[in-house]
């Protein structure tokens, strides 16, 4: 995308764009907006456009009357659903305070620290995902039900996958939003699906995480369908993972991706609220091919971490996330996991040990280990530990 704010207010002009939606998150790393008319956009960028904190999720103990949105021009992006002519562009906004200081709870700042922190150390990451869906029929009126779109399984073909015309519609829209999946099919409950994208850089990946999960919900909508990310939707079918991908490069030449990889191992106890936020976070870990032990190995059961090096490359794929996190907080701590491992050239474990310890197995218990954690609290801030642990 790389644009600039003057090439933003000419393509507006130019490109008959009507609306711009100042796009912004949640502590939960939902999706929220406003939009503004084109006359509105240079105050935008310069002064912020204000918002009503208080009532945002996570953010109810904002000391602040106002928080200031601004958009960063390198994520416009056009709504390829809506019509041509009056067209409708998107940006992803930072929040700062009155003062116009970065506001400490906004995740997408927390990763833009993160990154910060990395390269300081002369590393380089990037992530990449595999995040799974169920499409769900409507009834008469509208309304999700639970009823799945087709009874296909594991990469079964059309006509018995009948989500495949809605897999690809997706895929081209998000094509045309400037991303590039990578490959998608059909997962192995009924009406479940899979797309995966390359690796990008941590905010890249977190803003095409975000634009993804809008993307699969809006498309499943004109298709007359309801998306599910959620963890569990179905009791006795597969769970929906979030699987990341995790690459770390050092400036210095070494190879340190199985180091950053025993960081995050250590640490993934006292991050999982984090990256397995909801009740059905936990009713999934440990079902079907869902981890539910802090182990890893290289061969790609189900295990907590996949680790295998092919043609010299190693690649980490951690299987733990669903999407029901929120991807700028998680990335953000797997990056310092990944560093401290690096930092400190920790080893990875026994392949899958026969002692290995357990994930949380609720999330009453995560969030107690998150809450005493001294790591957490040197990158979460306290308001956002509040909101997922309650402490």
């Amino acid at each position: 995308m790389n644009y600039s704010v003057d090439e933003v207010m000419k393509f507006i002009e130019e490109e008959d764009v009507k609306f711009i939606r100042l796009a912004f998150r949640d502590a939960y790393g939902v999706q929220k907006n406003i939009s503004v008319m084109p006359g509105e956009v240079k105050k935008a960028f310069t002064d912020g456009a204000p918002i009503n904190p208080k009532v945002i999720p996570g953010f109810e103990d904002c000391p602040y009357a106002s928080l200031y949105l601004k958009p960063d021009p390198d994520t416009m992006a056009i709504l390829p659903w809506r019509p041509d002519s009056g067209r409708v562009i998107r940006m992803f906004c930072d929040l700062f305070d009155p003062e116009g200081r970065t506001y400490e709870s906004d995740t997408r700042a927390i990763l833009r620290k993160a990154v910060k922190d990395a390269e300081e150390e002369g590393i380089e990451f990037r992530f990449g995902t595999e995040t799974e869906f169920y499409l769900f029929m409507k009834d008469d009126d509208g309304n999700p039900t639970r009823i799945p779109y087709d009874k296909a399984g594991y990469m079964d073909i059309a006509p018995l996958d009948k989500c495949e015309n809605v897999r690809r519609e997706i895929s081209l829209t998000i094509e045309r939003m400037g991303l590039i999946p990578e490959r998608s099919h059909h997962e192995r409950g009924p009406g479940q699906n899979e797309i995966d994208f390359h690796y990008a850089r941590p905010l890249k990946a977190a803003d095409q995480m975000t634009t993804f999960k809008m993307v699969v919900s809006t498309i499943a909508d004109i298709y007359g369908l309801a998306a599910d990310f959620s963890p569990m939707p179905l009791p006795d079918q597969p769970g929906n993972g979030y699987h990341i991908m995790i690459y770390a490069d050092s400036k210095k030449g070494e190879d340190v991706i199985k180091y950053a990889a025993a960081g995050i191992i250590e640490k993934i106890r006292d991050i999982t609220i984090f990256l397995n936020p909801t009740d059905g976070s936990y009713a999934r870990l440990g079902n079907n091919t869902a981890p539910d032990k802090v182990n890893w190995s290289s061969a790609g059961e189900s295990e907590m971490m996949y680790i295998e090096t092919y043609k010299g490359r190693t690649r980490v794929e951690l299987r733990s996330p669903d999407a029901s996190g929120n991807p700028y907080l998680v990335y953000a701590l797997l990056i310092h996991a990944g560093l401290q491992g690096i930092k400190n050239r920790t080893e990875l474990p026994e392949e899958m040990a026969n002692e290995a310890l357990l994930l949380p197995g609720s999330r009453r218990e995560a969030a107690g280990l998150a809450a005493k954690s001294d790591f957490v609290k040197s990158i979460v801030p306290e308001g956002i530990i509040k909101v997922y642990t309650g402490v």
